[in-house]
């Protein structure tokens, strides 16, 4: 289909899809608008049209995945099962983006850090944990999950693990294989559950 011949938000996502697969094949700071708009299929200017600059491609890529991710880890909160299940909803949610959503995953990683205008946004960046803490807060209300240990610190190092899994499979560290994210999805909730379940009397 001709480009013209798609609506504007069309377009939008035509042209974000593109940077995506450029960001993630020759990194942000290496790579041309022109780069963007061949791969999008569209002429130079229209890119224009949409984003004010390259940096702006890029802040709306990571905003408007993060935003899906938030709400998705939001639901679960929502959703009847224990802390434990939970966590793994929270564990199989994010690392599964690694197998559907394997560029964006490598721009956010390797771009994130090294970007001042979405390194800024810290308060987006701490929401996943903000949900993990939720659920471990609960765990703790509810009996299942132990007290003596602080809800935050244990989400931030739940978290932790997840994002550590992403970037060596974004670095190419590690084999991001469907098996093996989940292992490490296993992994890290039975590690997690283990370290907060209640001592037995």
């Amino acid at each position: 289909m001709a480009v013209r011949q798609i609506g504007a938000e069309e377009k939008r996502r035509l042209i974000l899809d593109a940077a995506v697969r450029v960001f993630a094949q020759k990194g942000f700071h290496t790579s041309r608008v022109g780069d963007i708009a061949e791969e999008a299929g569209v002429a130079h200017g229209l890119l224009y049209h949409y984003f004010s600059s390259k940096d702006e491609v890029l802040e709306t890529i990571f905003r408007e995945n993060w935003t899906v991710l938030v709400e998705r880890l939001r639901a679960v909160t929502e959703a009847e099962g224990t802390a434990r299940e939970h966590l793994r909803y929270v564990a199989a949610i994010v690392l599964r983006t690694w197998l559907h959503q394997p560029d964006v995953v490598r721009v956010i990683v390797r771009e994130i850090a090294r970007t001042p205008a979405i390194a800024d946004r810290i308060t987006e960046l701490v929401k996943p944990i903000e949900v993990i803490r939720d659920i471990i807060e609960r765990g703790q209300r509810d009996g299942e999950l132990r007290t003596d240990v602080e809800p935050r610190m244990a989400a931030v190092v739940f978290y932790g693990g997840i994002d550590e899994l992403l970037t060596g499979w974004a670095l190419g560290q590690t084999e991001g294989s469907e098996e093996n994210v989940a292992r490490a999805e296993r992994t890290l909730v039975d590690m997690l559950s283990a370290g907060l379940a209640p001592p037995v009397e």
